[in-house]
């Protein structure tokens, strides 16, 4: 009995070891042949670094205001009679935009008109009732005093008339009417918006360690997604004294000339100016190309060995960036190939096939404009 159950448990033993040899031996002929397979070769976008001109430049957003912009409103209450304008179209200074019915005032003027009249001619046979020594000098100056107040009736009377018509306070563009033929209203209805959009300013700010590079006369470009392909160019006009704490920014004022008026108060901009005045060439690379790490930034440079291409990892020092584009400071020479796309998938030595597709190559425009489409 006891021999029958030595024996199976060496059975066991040699059939459980049998089966673990089998599957060591196999996981080693495996792992031998992942280990001799050729490095699988990965399709990457590549480009050639080189030097591009380059200006120092601080981009940031702001947005246009008109130089002049109100509400204009009427004075006096009455009935709307004239509407001298059409909606959203040029206006100059002093036109007439909208008259009140002044009927009613235009004939009361005319009575005092007469009054001022009377006053006059009982004033002269006053004075020369005073010349024959017929009626005192009180009696005089009462006629004077009768005279002036009629016709200061006369100017108030002028003045109350001349509210109820509106006209331009300055050259811009009026917006769209708020009232109607016919309609009774008070004073301070609202009747338009005129806007001065030519020039037209443009507020944006600055962090205040800026302050050293602005000047007033500094060139100013700028974008609007209505135009994208634009570039409007204007000068720093004001630069506020002083810093807000908040913020620790300064409110800065451009002004525009504008004069097709494509630039209208409110829109938004993106805003880039000129910090030196001398051009340096730089090296350049595109942004898909760097490997963004904590320890360090690094590409791919392409590399010819037996006939094939590999790729090594270098770490470079990046500076500023522009559009789709940063600066190298140190690690790459104008000439080294890097790559651009497929990152993800490479590491030191790995076999690569450059693909030719340009819709996935980063632009090297400076100064990209993005259209939402």
């Amino acid at each position: 009995m006891i021999k029958r159950l030595i024996i199976m448990l060496v059975a066991c033993g040699l059939l459980f070891g049998g089966i673990f040899a089998y599957k060591a031996v196999g996981n080693h002929f495996m792992n031998q042949f992942f280990d001799n397979m050729p490095a699988p070769t990965v399709t990457v976008t590549a480009t050639t670094v080189s030097t591009h001109p380059w200006r120092e430049q601080q981009t940031t957003i702001g947005s246009f205001a008109a130089i002049n912009d109100t509400q204009l409103t009427t004075e006096a209450s009455g009935i709307v009679n004239n509407i001298l304008f059409d909606n959203a179209t040029s206006v100059k200074k002093g036109q007439l935009l909208v008259t009140l019915d002044a009927s009613v005032d235009e004939a009361e003027l005319r009575r005092l008109e007469s009054v001022a009249e009377l006053a006059q001619l009982e004033l002269r046979r006053y004075q020369r009732l005073f010349k024959d020594k017929n009626v005192s000098e009180s009696e005089l100056k009462r006629k004077e005093s009768e005279a002036k107040q009629a016709i200061a009736a006369v100017d108030s009377q002028k003045a109350r008339i001349e509210q109820k018509a509106l006209t331009a306070p300055f050259d811009g563009i009026i917006g769209i009417r708020e009232v109607s033929l016919g309609q009774l209203i008070a004073p301070g209805t609202a009747v338009a918006t005129l806007t001065s959009v030519t020039p037209i300013h443009l507020n944006f700010t600055l962090p205040e360690q800026q302050l050293s590079t602005l000047r007033n006369g500094q060139t100013v470009s700028a974008t609007i997604s209505a135009q994208p392909d634009e570039v409007f160019t204007g000068t720093v006009t004001a630069i506020s004294p002083v810093v807000t704490p908040s913020s620790r920014s300064v409110d800065i004022q451009a002004t525009f000339d504008n004069p097709d008026t494509i630039l209208r108060s409110g829109m938004f901009a993106r805003v880039s100016l000129d910090q030196g005045e001398e051009t340096q060439n730089v090296l350049l690379a595109p942004q898909s190309a760097i490997q963004f790490n904590p320890y360090g930034n690094a590409v791919f440079v392409i590399q010819e060995q037996d006939d094939a291409l590999t790729v090594q990892q270098r770490f470079v020092q990046t500076g500023a960036r522009r559009g789709d584009m940063i600066v190298i400071k140190d690690g790459l020479q104008p000439g080294d190939r890097i790559v651009t796309s497929g990152l993800l998938k490479l590491r030191n030595g790995s076999n690569i096939k450059i693909s030719d597709n340009e819709r996935v190559q980063p632009s090297e425009d400076l100064d990209p404009n993005v259209v939402n489409q």
